[in-house]
């Protein structure tokens, strides 16, 4: 992965540092973010289609070319299930954001990234989970609300190789203490 040993202490309470979006990023993006299990669950579906595939080509009079279609989905399917990081990797580098460098900011608002494509920022406020992995931090935050009410959920990646420790600490400390005052929002909302 290459980062830019650009890695600034700006104030006691704000971090700077830059990385490439890369290959070697998003294949740590992907391993360290994803939920996706190689069980029989995940191929469910997969399996479902070829099977009734098969029915339809062996006791059904339906045309073949049906059959072999349904069966074709079938096997394109566990395809994309066996190889869906290698194909969520190449979809991100086919991606205009690719090899752009990007400024991470992480303050006492938030965190914000910055490139030529894309400038989002996450509030504090707005994060409802923290979870450290072994090469960074999965940070999962509400969106705002859809129509009925429902929480619009989403997550982000930071990996660790592009943070100084203290950021690393910054962020533990940040994300303890916007849980324990939740904590005492449910409470007083009760």
């Amino acid at each position: 992965m290459h980062l830019s040993a650009k890695i600034l202490m700006t104030q006691s309470s704000s971090y700077t540092a830059s990385f490439t979006l890369d290959k070697a990023h998003y294949s740590e993006c992907y391993s360290q973010s994803s939920t996706l299990s190689h069980d029989k669950k995940t191929y469910f579906k997969a399996n479902v289609l070829t099977v009734f595939g098969l029915i339809i080509l062996l006791a059904t009079p339906v045309n073949p070319y049906a059959a072999w279609f349904v069966i074709a989905l079938g096997l394109l399917e566990t395809v994309s299930v066996y190889y869906h990081k290698p194909w969520w990797v190449i979809r991100q580098m086919l991606s205009k954001a690719s090899n752009s460098e990007v400024k991470l900011t992480i303050d006492e608002q938030g965190i914000l990234t910055e490139s030529f494509h894309i400038n989002n920022r996450i509030l504090w406020v707005d994060v409802t989970q923290v979870t450290e992995t072994e090469l960074g931090f999965l940070v999962y935050f509400s969106l705002g609300k859809t129509a009925m009410g429902k929480d619009i959920a989403s997550k982000s990646y930071i990996s660790k190789s592009c943070l100084p420790d203290d950021a690393s600490t910054f962020i533990r400390q940040r994300t303890v203490s916007y849980t324990h005052l939740r904590a005492h929002e449910t409470v007083l909302d009760l």
